[in-house]
Order: structure tokens, then sequence, then C-alpha cells
């Protein structure tokens, strides 16, 4: 994207998911396997699948979850700068708030924006990547 484009609708989600799985394997060394995007009027939801790295399924499967948790929990606070401003960037929208959280069993984890009013009633839409 050149900064003039503008995306709506599934471009718009799958750009979003694909920017999401590109910050988390950047920081942790491995994104998920699938990410889903669903953006309403006031939150944009990333929903990511198969989301842990070879090593913290070895800590899972020590019995080591709450430390894998925790490391997740330090990786989020890290990316934080970098999901929001891949969020703003590409909605041409402001975050209000950044929430996100990760499972064990199953491997999942979502990344919540709450976004600012932007005054055009937008209809949810979805996309798959």
């Amino acid at each position: 994207m050149t900064g003039n484009e503008t995306l709506s609708g599934g471009q718009l989600s799958a750009a979003i998911s694909d920017e999401i799985v590109r910050i988390l394997s950047e920081h942790t060394g491995r994104g998920p396997t699938r990410a889903k995007t669903t953006i309403s009027d006031s939150l944009i939801a990333c929903v990511l699948e198969d989301t842990l790295t070879r090593g913290e399924r070895t800590l899972v499967e020590g019995g080591r979850d709450s430390l894998v948790l925790e490391m997740r929990s330090n990786f989020q606070a890290v990316m934080k700068t970098d999901c929001v401003e891949a969020v703003e960037r590409l909605s041409g929208r402001r975050v209000r708030a950044f929430m996100s959280q990760n499972n064990i069993a199953p491997d999942l984890g979502v990344e919540l924006f709450v976004m600012e009013p932007n005054g055009d009633g937008a209809a949810a839409v979805e996309s798959d990547t």
C-alpha cells in the first residue's frame, strides 16, 4: 500500500490479518498459521490460530502453561505499538484501546482494537487469511 490507497471490506480485513501475522512472526520467530479479522463499527478483532512456537509447545508439554502465557503477555506489551500503528494506518482510524489475549488449548489468540467512532455506521465484514 502506498499510503494514498484506502482499503475497505474484505480487503481491509485481509490486510490487517496479514500485518498482525507479520508483526507476530517478526517478534516471536513464528506467526500464527491462520488469522481472521472481523471489523464492526467500533471494534476490530483478529482471531489467531496455531500461534505457539516450538519452544512454547515444549514448555506446555512440560506443564508450564502459565509461563508461556506470561511470556506471551510480555510479547504483546512490546508489540502493542506496532499493532496499533498498523491498524491505524490500514483503517485510517484511531485506536482507542488495544487488548490482547492467548489461550493454550486450543492454541488461539485474539488481538482486539476498540476504534474511535467513525460516524458512518459501517457494517461488519470478515476475511480469512
